[in-house]
């Protein structure tokens, strides 16, 4: 039987199949932005091909889908999402707008303010309120609400938003709305706020049921014409969807919930990197995910990746539990440009895939990274993707040479400059979530994957000092393998405001009781090994901003409980910040409950390249700062073991990888990229 993982990346679809021995068959099919599931039904017709049977066959014979999807990305990136309505508290309309007195560039004068995803004549006030102990001040009044739902229907929403105010501790007046707005209009999607982020926080909270109601509709119809294609081949199996946290959920909870897969596509890259930790057994690592159209870069300190409740996409505010992802516009497919004072800049936007790059010879004429990098000679024209697509050279020439002109210079130097760009860029894309949050890169591991990461991460490592720098041998579809190292998990979370002194361990037992017995209804019947992890969102008296505080190995049943969490709040605050108040009352803000279902474990082959005979290297001329002939050699054609020094090229079908002069890759049992910078 097969397990199968699905990437939808902004250029190509990688796909991934793992059978009971741990054998991989990967597959690449160009994206289709139109209709995501084109291209995975293509690229699952490649994939049957490549384990030698028919896409039927192939689904016959898979036990589990999983998959990433930007569906929810891009719709909230190019604002394509739908038609919302929100509801709320009469008077509060405009939180929303005001984004806590906030704006991106404090000190520009005349920085317009983002557009909302709700217009103002959509944001409707509706007569009702809760206080903030949840007791009942104003019912909520049934023709106030029908007055706001005739102008949304009269409006023609698709989707309905209900964020009322303190519906975190008493949701009965969101659950009455959503009950009249099933009557009224059953075909709209509702989102409560009750039920999307029940946690203190106003403008978090309405940002995050706004996001969830303007591409919920555009992501559950995707997921519905999925599930219809692919039981239509034959497929009758759960299809498992990425979620922003880590985890998987099936289809109809990442429906219902759907902003919870804003970031389902680069945290497929984060599993990954968590199970490549475990298989190296180096837990301090920082992921290198270089696509197409963008740049991912995470940081994993003791094999576990950062949660973060901050994330902001596009304008959008999403307060629910994600990795702690930065993403940068720098991929294959990023476009150089010189500005007017004759700066060379990479990016942010990119030739995506269609037209692509130059060298594709689908009609781009922008030039791009990849282009720079076929007129060095580092890619193969004639091995692209196995051969399925012949680079345009000529055409990759042409291009960079509009950046050559504007920049007085030739061909091959402004094909170095775009690289040497692109790799600084990246390199402080890294430093972001690492130096600036008081880590030093220089003692972890850098993991490459992403088609075209190979090329880059060697230099992009020097640029930081990091030492060693692993490239799995399935780089290029390595978040799609990632997702198949994943669980079921439900993240659940209450809000309870209380200083740690006046709060008893019987109520925080009740209170971390109850949301375990909502996750674990939510995760129905499961078989597996279920965890309970758990956390408190605390902080200092006077301060405004929380900070995590994971409660493992932490027995609830002990007297001095309350007296443990506040000296592990103390201790997590010292290595955040540097420096702890004992002496201060420590307020709990939220408690967190992550219930995880844990799914089979990956099989993996350890000895997949112990076997091999050494397949002679090619030779070829590649441009590093000077032509040199340098040794091409295939990526499965290296035994385990062997070592090759720089420079040296190794290629597969889908990614090609460059040793730089004083480096040296060992091959491992597995099959990947051992690489020592000197």
């Amino acid at each position: 039987m097969y397990r199968i993982g699905i990437d939808v990346g902004g250029t190509f679809t990688d796909l991934v199949a793992v059978d009971d021995a741990g054998r991989i068959a990967v597959a690449k099919a160009a994206s289709t932005p139109r209709d995501q599931s084109e291209g995975l039904i293509e690229g699952l017709r490649l994939l049957a091909a490549e384990v030698g049977t028919d896409l039927g066959g192939l689904l016959a014979r898979t036990e589990r889908i999983v998959h990433g999807t930007t569906v929810a990305t891009n719709a909230l990136l190019e604002r394509k999402g739908a038609r919302v309505g929100l509801l709320t508290t009469e008077g509060h309309r405009d939180v929303i707008e005001m984004r806590e007195g906030l704006k991106d560039d404090r000190y520009n004068l005349r920085v317009p303010p983002p557009v909302p995803l709700v217009p103002r004549a959509l944001r409707l006030g509706v007569r009702e309120r809760v206080a903030f102990d949840g007791v009942v001040r104003t019912a909520l009044d049934r023709r106030s609400l029908a007055r706001a739902l005739a102008t949304l229907e009269r409006a023609g929403v698709e989707a309905v938003a209900v964020c009322y105010l303190h519906a975190y501790r008493n949701p009965r007046h969101e659950q009455e709305t959503g009950r009249a707005v099933a009557r009224a209009r059953p075909s709209l999607y509702v989102s409560l706020s009750s039920q999307v982020l029940p946690q203190i926080k106003e403008y978090e909270r309405v940002w995050t049921t706004v996001v969830n109601a303007y591409v919920g509709p555009a992501l559950a119809r995707y997921l519905a014409n999925l599930a219809a294609r692919l039981r239509a081949h034959g497929y009758t199996k759960e299809v498992l969807i990425m979620q922003s946290h880590g985890g998987v959920a099936p289809i109809k909870e990442s429906a219902r919930l759907a902003a919870g897969a804003v970031l389902s596509g680069p945290a497929g890259g984060i599993a990954a990197g968590r199970h490549a930790a475990q298989l190296t057994g180096r837990g301090d690592l920082v992921t290198f995910d270089m696509g197409g159209t963008s740049t991912d870069i995470a940081l994993l300190q003791g094999g576990e990746p950062t949660l973060t409740g901050e994330k902001t996409v596009g304008i959008a505010r999403v307060a629910l539990p994600s990795l702690d992802i930065h993403t940068l516009g720098a991929g294959g497919g990023s476009i150089a440009w010189v500005d007017p004072g004759g700066i060379l800049h990479v990016g942010p936007e990119s030739a995506g895939a269609d037209p692509g790059p130059a060298c594709y010879g689908r009609g781009g004429t922008a030039p791009t990274v990849t282009d720079a990098n076929l007129v060095r000679g580092l890619l193969d024209p004639g091995n692209f993707l196995g051969g399925r697509i012949t680079l345009d050279a000529a055409a990759a020439r042409r291009a960079v040479e509009t950046i050559a002109g504007a920049l007085g210079t030739d061909a091959l130097t402004a094909a170095e400059g775009i690289s040497q760009v692109v790799n600084t860029n990246m390199a402080e894309g890294i430093k972001l979530v690492s130096v600036r949050r008081g880590v030093d890169p220089r003692g972890f591991t850098l993991v490459a994957f992403g088609g075209a990461a190979g090329l880059h991460v060697t230099e992009v490592a020097r640029l930081l000092e990091i030492r060693r720098v692993i490239v799995p041998s399935v780089a290029a579809v390595l978040s799609a393998w990632g997702m198949l190292a994943t669980d079921l998990r439900y993240e659940m979370v209450r809000s309870h405001v209380s200083e740690v002194g006046r709060l008893t361990p019987a109520r925080l037992r009740r209170l971390l009781g109850a949301l375990e017995v909502d996750g674990l209804r939510r995760l129905g019947r499961f078989d597996g090994t279920v965890d309970v992890r758990r956390s408190l969102d605390m902080r200092y008296g006077e301060q405004i901003f929380e900070i995590t505080v994971p409660l493992d190995g932490v027995d609830l049943a002990r007297a001095d409980l309350l007296d443990e969490i506040a000296a592990r709040f103390h201790r997590r605050h010292e290595e955040l910040y540097a420096y702890s108040a004992p002496g201060q009352e420590v307020v709990i803000v939220n408690a967190r409950v992550a219930v995880v279902g844990r799914l089979p474990v990956l099989p993996a082959d350890e000895a997949v390249a112990a076997g091999r005979a050494l397949t002679p290297p090619a030779r070829r001329r590649v441009w590093l700062g000077g032509w040199i002939e340098v040794p091409i050699y295939r990526l499965d054609g290296v035994p385990a073991g062997h070592q090759v020094k720089g420079p040296a090229v190794f290629e597969s079908a889908t990614t090609t990888v460059l040793l730089r002069e004083g480096e040296q890759a060992t091959v491992t049992p597995r099959g990947w990229l051992d690489i020592e910078l000197g």
